[in-house]
């Protein structure tokens, strides 16, 4: 293959790898710039998600409802556990908060293994978005379902901006995000807002979580644990806290995997994850602020 379109082929790759890890890294970033809390259970979320949409599916809810079902399901569990759990101990210390989200973490993935067993249960979607789609007499080869992850990214994404930018919730948001007791103090509705940012974080993973499984084949309970760990990374490469930062971080993580697999020795990729994570070693090193350096800076 002509070195160009292989590179080209990579990109397309890394954009919609590097999409997932935005939608997740997005949604903790949401969290975190509100709360100064890191929920470590929003990767459950996906997992939420992803088996709502396989029941709805499997009950004969025609594709696209369902993943509008999981998306809407896992950010109704997203209020109920920030409602359940996390309200009863805001403005506890931060290893409380930590322990909280960990233990929810937990109580998530059992309740999935419970309901549907440790086992991974395939994910059917629609023959067209399994279908090939080529370029260039075969040589630049994409799936359907990709095309559709950069579509549905780009979408949320342009209507969570608008969000931010045009409506009351979305300036309280931000607000909250820069002064939390000062938001309070001019009258807004600082629970309000914190649900509505959970439910927007977790709608988020929920999206993630089904495109994740529509990717994979496969649908399981502890689906969600790498993908947060990634996310993680990627939020920090482009600055805890941000959205744009989060969204920046996403596709640089995206694109170094890519890269790590596409361009270096064969031998090296099983070291990929030990790769990524020495990456986000040297950004706490040399540049804890992330890319956007906006540590001081509102959030939302």
């Amino acid at each position: 293959m002509n070195m160009d379109l292989y590179i080209l082929q990579q990109a397309i790759n890394a954009v919609s790898l590097g999409s997932l890890y935005a939608l997740v890294a997005i949604g903790l970033s949401m969290v975190f710039g509100i709360l100064r809390m890191t929920n470590f259970a929003h990767g459950d979320m996906m997992m939420v998600g992803a088996f709502a949409a396989l029941v709805l599916g499997f009950v004969g809810v025609p594709f696209l409802l369902a993943v509008l079902g999981g998306i809407v399901v896992a950010a109704l569990v997203g209020i109920l556990v920030e409602r359940v759990a996390y309200r009863p101990v805001r403005g506890a210390a931060d290893v409380t908060l930590l322990l909280t989200s960990l233990a929810v973490t937990y109580i998530l993935e059992n309740l999935g293994i419970l309901i549907f067993t440790s086992s991974p249960r395939n994910f059917p979607i629609p023959d067209l978005m399994n279908s090939a789609i080529q370029f260039m007499d075969g040589q630049i080869t994409f799936t359907a379902i990709n095309v559709v992850t950069v579509v549905l990214t780009a979408i949320s994404l342009t209507a969570l901006g608008w969000f931010v930018t045009r409506t009351d919730a979305g300036l309280g948001m931000r607000a909250a995000a820069e002064d939390l007791g000062g938001a309070r103090l001019v009258g807004l509705d600082v629970d309000r807002l914190i649900v509505v940012a959970f439910a927007i974080a977790s709608a988020f993973a929920g999206l993630a979580g089904v495109l994740w499984a529509a990717q994979a084949g496969i649908v399981e309970p502890h689906m969600g644990f790498t993908p947060l760990l990634k996310a993680f990374v990627a939020a920090i490469i482009g600055g805890f806290g941000s959205i744009a930062g989060a969204l920046v971080g996403g596709y640089v993580l995206g694109a170094l995997e890519v890269f790590i697999v596409a361009f270096l020795p064969s031998a090296v990729s099983p070291y990929r994850d030990a790769i990524v994570f020495a990456f986000l070693i040297a950004f706490l090193l040399f540049r804890p602020n992330g890319l956007l350096n906006r540590a001081q800076e509102v959030k939302l």
